[in-house]
C-alpha cells in the first residue's frame, strides 16, 4: 500500500497518538477522581477526630475534673489533633511525591541516555504478560515517538507509578484539617451548652449517630454493606471511648480518695 492509502487512514497523513491509560472514558462509564489526596484524608480525618475526641472528652469527664477541664481538653484536642493530622498529611505526600519524582528523573535520564535499552526493556514486559512479539515491538516503537508517554508508560510498566497521580499535599492537608475538626467538635458541642453527666450522655449519643453516618457514607462510596461499615465505624468508636473511660474512672477513684 503507498503513501496515499496510509495517509487516507489518518486526516493529514498523520498517526494518531496513542494515550496513555486512564485518559480516555466510555460513555457511561466514569470513576471519581481519587488521586487528589483530599478524599482519604477526608474520611480518615473525619472518623479519626470523631473516634479521638470522643474519646478523650469521655475519659476526661470519667475523672469527674469540672465542666471547665472538660471543656478545655475537648477544644485542646480539637485544635491539636486537626494540625497534628493535617501537618502529617501534608509531610507524608510531600515526602512520597519527591520520592516519585526522583525515581521519575531517573528514567528520564535513562531514556534519554539508551532509548534501545529502555524499549527492549519494555517489549520483554509486554512479551511476559502474553503479548506477541510483534504487536508488542509495534506498540513500544510506537510510545517511544512522544517522549512524555514514554516516560509515562515506563513508569508504569517499570516502576508501578502514575505520574498523574502523585496527589496534593496541600489539598490532602486542608481536607484532613476540616475533616477531624469537624469529626471532633461533635462530642465537644453539648459541653458548650451543658455540663456533667448530661454532656457526657449526649456526646455519647451524638458520637454513636455520627458515627453511623460516617460509616453509611463510607459504604455508600466504596460501594460496600452499608450496614456492615456503619456497625464497624461504630464498633471502633466504642471500643476506643470505653477504654478510655475506664482508665478515667480508675484514675478519677484514685485522685478523689
Amino acid at each position: 500500500m503507498g503513501m496515499e492509502g496510509e495517509a487516507g487512514k489518518h486526516p493529514g497523513g498523520r498517526r494518531p497518538r496513542l494515550r496513555s491509560p486512564g485518559h480516555e472514558h466510555e460513555p457511561g462509564h466514569e470513576h471519581r477522581d481519587l488521586t487528589g489526596g483530599g478524599a482519604r484524608a477526608g474520611i480518615f480525618g473525619v472518623s479519626d477526630g470523631l473516634v479521638t475526641n470522643l474519646s478523650l472528652i469521655v475519659g476526661v469527664a470519667a475523672a469527674s475534673p469540672g465542666a471547665g477541664i472538660v471543656r478545655l481538653t475537648g477544644l485542646a484536642g480539637l485544635v491539636a489533633g486537626a494540625f497534628s493530622m493535617a501537618s502529617g498529611e501534608y509531610l507524608s505526600m510531600q515526602a512520597q511525591r519527591e520520592l516519585m519524582e526522583r525515581e521519575l528523573d531517573v528514567e528520564r535520564q535513562a531514556l534519554r541516555r539508551s532509548p534501545q535499552m529502555e524499549r527492549d526493556e519494555l517489549v520483554a514486559i509486554y512479551e511476559r504478560r502474553g503479548i506477541d512479539a510483534s504487536v508488542a515491538r509495534d506498540l513500544v516503537d510506537e510510545v517511544m515517538q512522544d517522549p512524555q508517554l514514554a516516560l509515562e508508560t515506563h513508569a508504569r510498566e517499570e516502576l508501578g507509578i502514575d505520574p498523574s497521580a502523585f496527589g496534593s499535599p496541600w489539598q490532602a492537608a486542608i481536607a484532613s484539617f476540616i475533616a477531624f475538626a469537624l469529626g471532633a467538635f461533635v462530642p465537644l458541642a453539648p459541653w458548650l451548652f451543658t455540663s456533667g453527666s448530661t454532656a457526657t450522655a449526649l456526646s455519647v449519643v451524638l458520637g454513636a449517630a455520627a458515627a453511623l453516618a460516617i460509616g453509611f457514607l463510607l459504604g455508600v462510596f466504596t460501594g460496600r454493606s452499608r450496614i456492615r461499615s456503619a456497625l464497624r465505624q461504630l464498633l471502633v468508636l466504642a471500643l476506643a471511648t470505653a477504654v478510655t473511660y475506664g482508665i478515667g474512672r480508675a484514675i478519677g477513684a484514685g485522685l478523689h480518695d
